[in-house]
């Protein structure tokens, strides 16, 4: 700890202290009390000491340095404040009163764990008690919180309970349910002049102390509200000043800490009178005269000083009614009042730093706007530098009517700091100001600058550092600096799936190469990073995201083309780092900002999720993990109310929204975004589940008895001819796969180069009439293409196709099984190996790039899971059925057991039914809940079962039966009433044998009972319990959970071929042979894109994110007519008008 000095005095007649112990020396104290005093003074020799005292002062004037001395502080710890209703506490330390202020400043912040302040308030005024207007003191107590909350501020006062240091703590006391532990008020005050100082006495001590003050001692006592005290000792006692120089050194020692290092700026001051005596004007004159010059706010109406001060700043020239005013708000003598008259005019020479506060005046409603003004006009700094002040305090106030002014001059990119400034510190509505008033994002976000704000060290602690720890693999160094390649990884790792993040791809890994060299791409710490801010060079949109989807390839980048400077959507990028540094406001505001809002709001959605549940895997604080799932709520909302917003408004366009590719998201949709986030009511919505429904039905048009209609066109196929089908137009915002879209794009290439021969304009309505009735009028093959492609007719085909595999598959089990299989099993056989087949299409075919993601994507499917593992013991069984006997018989048991499973796969084919979907939905869940329950049962029925067991049968031989044997009576208890009655007849007549020769055996009984009680009663009612929580748990959710699930079911249908297994294999045979004509004829590597999308040109697309803002307005419109039309908002209009009425009636009477 700092061990600061302090002082005690000592005698200024050291020859003479045996004859004068209770005289009054000039420090303060009496004789006695002085240190170093000898034994046994004589009391009756006061005359001839008081003689000798005041002869030795004629002779040597008593001095602080001459006549104390200096020692280690002996009074430093917590003060533990009596008397209220609350313990307040509050760290003091007494110290010298020449203390040199960097100690004190290292006290401060490091043993006392201050930050430092970004705005130092210096209250000054009487120390007499005297009365404030209620409402002046109401205005001046919440102004001055506001100021001191808002700016993390310090104030600086006298610390002891009196004068405008009381009115100071009474509105700490007013508001201390919102400041507790938010403002750092410390109070400076005289050692000599502390009630109960002896108190105080001892070191790292808590102390209780008192706040009862003694009405006839000249001491006082600290103020309590206060949450530091420096107590400045110079040796006397009962008389003030000594925190007066002691003070001014400290507040100008914090002044030059810098809060800006860009800048320089330091810590600004600003004094802060209210009332105050003749001495208060000659500290306004010192703060004054002070260089840099210190600002003043002066409090009109709180009388004597700062009365004077402010008529003084308004009425100057008056001077002569001036000096009447001062001879008698201080009782002065013209002389006296002439000479502090001339005091008032040197302060009126720098009036402009003077700030009068006049309650309900213009301008002027609060104290605060008053105190940060005033630093404002004080600091004499540029714009720029002003803002950087105004962001430094959170004062978006300040800064919009005090710096963005009509008329003020913006150098170009002079603002673009000021915005990294306020990313770093989250600042929200600095960024909005800055956005308002002109700074470009587009030209601001630079691929320097979106890295840094990653290696922030500012702002709320996030889980990024850990997640890069993750994807790395391997402990970080600590001075590691994340690189956008490694977020690019990390937005991969949560996204998870098919995601591909830019930041991961060849051409702007190559970019990122030639910009910051292979160091960085590494991300080890860069010494280049300060030369490339330097640099300035910007990121191009096109490089980030890769159009053409070309492979591995050299790419050649031209770092001097114009068209490489920019993100194409600054906000996506600016969204993303705020979710991922745990930004909620931040990414909510750069939600609204930009294009493609809705996939932003799924996007944030799937991170937070993904990040809470990281959070809760690495076993950190609750509060991170269910803070993220709050944040993945709000944005999943917002989505959900965005598409509600859109589909008013337009249905057809709102599908669009959902289905159009997504190129800056990894070529992805809003469909499949939501479905990755897992979000239910999204896909639950009306707007979502017609989308489905119309994919579902493909190009039939038939709402009612649609299974019957299309079992009835796969048992007659001339009733397809009968079928209504969709035109073009209707199939407009249906998404469909790449081939289909290329397939289309080339039939539809002949029609512009025809139509372009049209000159006339009549020619061109004409031939767009053709072309139009050429769609509605579709051709016989096509219909009956279109038939057999929609996922509903598929989903008939493969469900009669897998019912006759079930029928097959029953007779083959069921009758006796040749050496050599039948036709019937070679047709349940081919089933099984080519539905094998069709999964390794379905992992070949998924979206993700790399074939082992493919394989892991295709995995989190349970189903696919269970279909892997019956098709290989299926396998297993085949090969033993082939052999010779016994090992044919083997494979027939597996046989057997095998077609259990494709009976309970029907299930899935179930799910499709929006009865007896969620009912397959509560099953899988119950089934979850039996698991825990088994687990449980196991432990009873071991203790009963093994207990029993060896009483019973002592003399056993090892024996795998032992095993059975524990099992299968205790479990048969629970089941008593339906086991066969034989097993309990043998079981009794061989227990009468052995309960009669084995020692105790009447034991088991008891035992059984207890057992029964626990399994029979217990147990099988708190199943029961369980299940029927889970019921109606998962009943209100159930029909959500159904849609969700329908749209994992669709996407499979719509992807898969029109045979079914085991016809199949002539699908596969043409797919591969359409992909070998392909590449015979292109020649080219480019990548295949497998999802389900819309292809849209750049018109269409425009039109799209149009609508997109379009219903962003309208939604926040609304939001805004809910909220101005709520009775909180509306109680809270009302009560600011009329404390506008009662600060200024005239103006509120002209507003009204």
């Amino acid at each position: 700890h700092i061990i600061v000095s302090a002082k005690d005095p000592h005698s200024p007649c050291s020859d003479y202290l045996s004859t004068c112990s209770l005289l009054r020396c000039f420090c303060g104290r009496l004789i006695g009390q002085h240190v170093g005093l000898p034994p046994g003074i004589s009391s009756s020799q006061n005359d001839k000491a008081e003689r000798l005292v005041k002869n030795d002062s004629l002779s040597e004037k008593w001095s602080i340095s001459k006549h104390t001395q200096l020692s280690p502080t002996d009074a430093f710890g917590t003060i533990e404040f009596q008397g209220g209703g609350h313990s307040n506490k509050a760290m003091y330390v007494r110290v010298s009163y020449d203390t040199k202020p960097e100690l004190l400043l290292h006290l401060m912040t490091k043993e006392w764990q201050l930050d430092l302040p970004k705005l130092l308030i210096s209250v000054h005024g009487g120390l007499q008690n005297f009365e404030l207007q209620p409402k002046l003191k109401q205005v001046f107590g919440k102004g001055l919180i506001k100021a001191a909350m808002t700016t993390g501020a310090w104030i600086f006062t006298g610390g002891v309970n009196t004068g405008v240091i009381r009115h100071v703590g009474d509105a700490l006391k007013d508001h201390a349910s919102k400041s507790r532990g938010k403002i750092c008020t410390i109070g400076i005050a005289p050692w000599g002049i502390v009630e109960n100082q002896e108190d105080l006495v001892g070191k790292d001590v808590v102390r209780p102390y008192q706040t009862m003050s003694n009405p006839l001692s000249k001491l006082t006592v600290l103020n309590s509200l206060h949450s530091h005290f420096i107590l400045a000792d110079n040796g006397t006692t009962g008389k003030y000043g000594a925190e007066v120089r002691l003070r001014r050194q400290l507040e100008k020692h914090i002044s030059l800490q810098k809060i800006n290092t860009r800048i320089g700026q330091g810590v600004p001051v600003v004094a802060l009178i209210v009332e105050g005596g003749p001495n208060v004007i000659s500290i306004v004159l010192e703060y004054l005269r002070d260089t840099p010059p210190v600002p003043v706010v002066v409090c009109d109406g709180s009388g004597r000083a700062s009365d004077i001060l402010a008529f003084g700043h308004k009425y100057s020239e008056e001077g002569g009614f001036l000096l009447v005013t001062i001879q008698k708000t201080f009782t002065y003598s013209r002389t006296q009042a002439q000479h502090l008259f001339i005091i008032l005019m040197e302060c009126m020479k720098k009036k402009e730093l003077i700030t009068v506060f006049r309650m309900g005046s213009e301008g002027h409603q609060d104290i605060d706007l008053a105190i940060l003004t005033a630093l404002l006009k004080g600091a004499n700094a540029s714009a720029p530098d002003q803002l950087s002040l105004a962001l430094a305090w959170n004062r978006v106030d300040i800064a919009r009517s005090q710096i963005f002014i009509y008329g003020q001059q913006w150098p170009v990119g002079s603002l673009e700091q000021s915005m990294l400034d306020a990313l770093v510190l989250d600042r929200v509505d600095f960024v909005k100001l800055l956005i308002e008033n002109g700074v470009s994002m587009h030209r601001f976000l630079t691929l320097s600058r979106l890295e840094e704000l990653y290696n922030t060290r500012h702002g709320p602690s996030n889980t990024l550092h850990h997640l890069v720890r993750d994807v790395k693999k391997g402990n970080l160094p600590p001075d590691y600096r994340i690189s956008l390649i490694d977020i690019g990884l990390v937005i991969e790792y949560l996204m998870g799936g098919a995601y591909r993040c830019n930041y991961t791809r060849k051409r702007f890994r190559t970019l990122y190469h030639n910009l910051f060299g292979p160091k960085r791409v590494s991300g080890g710490p860069a010494l280049q990073f300060p030369i490339l801010l330097m640099m300035h060079v910007h990121v191009s949109a096109c490089l980030l995201v890769s159009t053409t989807r070309k492979r591995e390839e050299e790419v050649d980048i031209d770092l001097d083309d114009p068209e490489i400077n920019h993100f194409p959507f600054p906000f996506h990028e600016l969204m993303v780092w705020a979710v991922l540094m745990k930004r909620q406001k931040m990414a909510l505001f750069f939600w609204q900002h930009g294009e493609e809002a809705m996939a932003k709001a799924l996007v944030a959605c799937k991170l937070c999720k993904a990040m809470a549940h990281e959070a809760s895997e690495n076993d950190m604080v609750d509060d991170i993990s269910q803070e993220l799932n709050h944040n993945s709520r709000e944005f999943g909302q917002l989505a959900v109310e965005l598409l509600d917003q859109s589909y008013k408004q337009d249905e057809q366009m709102a599908m669009k929204l959902l289905t159009y590719e997504l190129k800056n998201w990894s070529n992805a949709t809003c469909l499949q975004l939501a479905v990755a986030a897992k979000h239910r009511d999204f896909i639950a919505h009306t707007c979502s589940q017609m989308l489905l429904t119309d994919m579902w039905m493909g190009r039939l048009r038939m709402r009612k008895n649609s299974g019957l209609k299309v079992i009835l066109g796969l048992l007659l196929p001339p009733s397809i001819l009968s079928l209504e089908f969709k035109n073009k137009d209707e199939m407009s915002y249906m998404p469909q796969d790449q081939d289909t879209y290329l397939q289309e794009k080339e039939e539809e290439e002949p029609e512009p180069a025809m139509l372009g021969k049209v000159s006339t304009e009549a020619s061109r309505k004409k031939g767009v009439g053709e072309v139009q009735n050429r769609h509605r009028l579709i051709p016989m093959g096509r219909k009956i293409y279109e038939f057999y492609n929609a996922p509903i007719v598929k989903f008939w085909f493969h469900t009669m196709a897998y019912v006759a595999y079930l029928m097959l598959f029953n007779y083959i089990v069921l009758v006796k099984m040749d050496l050599w299989p039948s036709p019937q099993e070679w047709i349940v056989i081919a089933y099984i190996f080519t539905n094998g087949i069709e999964k390794m299409r379905e992992i070949l075919m998924s979206e993700p790039g790399k074939l082992l993601q493919k394989v892991k994507v295709w995995l989190q499917e349970y189903w696919n899971i269970t279909d892997l593992m019956a098709i290989l013991i299926f396998s297993v069984g085949m090969v033993l059925r082939l052999q010779e006997p016994p090992f044919m018989s083997y494979g027939r048991v597996i046989y057997c057991v095998n077609i259990i499973y494709w009976y309970i796969r029907l299930l899935d084919i179930f799910g499709v039914n929006k009865y007896l979907g969620p009912y397959v939905m509560m099953i899988g869940k119950m089934m979850i809940d039996m698991m825990y329950f088994v687990i449980i049962m196991l432990v009873v029925l071991m203790s009963f079962g093994v207990a029993r067991q060896a009483i019973l049968n002592p003399n056993e031989d090892p024996s795998w039966m032992l095993a059975r044997n524990i099992f299968f009576r205790p479990s048969g208890c629970i089941y008593e009433e339906v086991l066969p009655a034989q097993i309990n007849a043998s079981q009794s007549s061989s227990n009468r044998h052995i309960s009669t020769s084995t020692t105790g055996a009447w034991i088991v009984p008891a035992i059984m009972a207890c057992y029964l009680l626990v399994a029979n009663i217990l147990l099988v009612n708190l199943l029961i319990a369980v299940f029927n929580n889970t019921f109606f748990e998962v009943k209100s959710i159930s029909n959500q959970v159904w849609k969700f699930q329908r749209y994992q079911l669709i996407m499979t249908f719509y992807e898969r071929p029109i045979l079914p297994p085991p016809l199949i294999i002539f699908s596969h045979m043409t797919m591969v042979l359409k992909h070998l004509c392909c590449r015979w004829r292109k020649h080219d590597d480019e990548e295949r894109d497998y999802g389900l999308k819309l292809f849209i040109t750049e018109d269409e697309l425009k039109k799209v994110h149009d609508f997109e803002e379009q219903c962003i307005e309208e939604y926040f419109r609304e939001k805004d007519d809910r909220f101005n039309s709520s009775n909180d908002e509306r109680i809270r209009v009302t009560s600011e008008r009329l404390d506008m009425s009662e600060h200024n009636p005239v103006m509120f009477k002209y507003n009204t």
